[in-house]
């Protein structure tokens, strides 16, 4: 939160911030990085002593959602904190959650004609990777720099976590995790 412009909390404007369990933000982040990044081949070891200690590209894990967490808490009318576990486990509510709090919400007519299914179904992981712009479009990031959208998407499962790292890695992760939340109320 506080890398927004100041504005943000001054002038109203509405956040809605998305994290994931840290443990699958960590895979992705890696897959993410190999994928995107030619020449890049970060091991999980590598990646999960840096995600351990802190390192991300915008600081520690932890401190992020930390500060979008508490502005949730301190200005529920302004900062939406969504969990993708959540958003995964019933995708119609977060569908209505989100709707009001963007100041729309359903309408009973809406609800009756399946309007929150219909996004669910038109924003779900597998609508957007077989969108061909997700498939073969690309996004620039310099003067000569481009990116395949492809990147942005991998498998988007709760979980996958266990499939890359070991449990032993997965609970000093998650009491290191415990330890940095501590009193804040936020818990994964």
């Amino acid at each position: 939160m506080s890398l927004l412009p100041p504005d943000t909390r001054s002038v109203g404007c509405r956040v809605v911030y998305l994290c994931r369990d840290p443990k699958d933000a960590l895979v992705s982040r890696l897959h993410f990085e190999n994928k995107a990044f030619q020449g890049t081949n970060l091991s999980m070891d590598s990646a999960f002593s840096m995600f351990c200690e802190g390192f991300s590209p915008y600081g520690p894990f932890w401190d992020h959602c930390l500060g979008y967490w508490r502005e949730s808490v301190t200005r529920p009318d302004n900062v939406l904190f969504l969990k993708y576990e959540e958003i995964k486990s019933d995708p119609v509510n977060t569908v209505r959650k989100l709707a009001k709090f963007l100041g729309v919400p359903l309408t009973e007519e809406e609800e009756r004609s399946g309007v929150a299914q219909e996004v669910v179904r038109l924003c779900s992981f597998e609508a957007l990777t077989n969108l061909q712009v997700n498939q073969v479009g690309r996004v620039r990031l310099g003067d000569n720099i481009f990116m395949s959208n492809s990147v942005f998407y991998r498998k988007g499962e709760v979980g996958d976590w266990a499939n890359h790292m070991s449990h032993e890695m997965g609970d000093k992760l998650d009491r290191i995790v415990q330890q940095k939340l501590e009193g804040s109320g936020l818990v994964f």
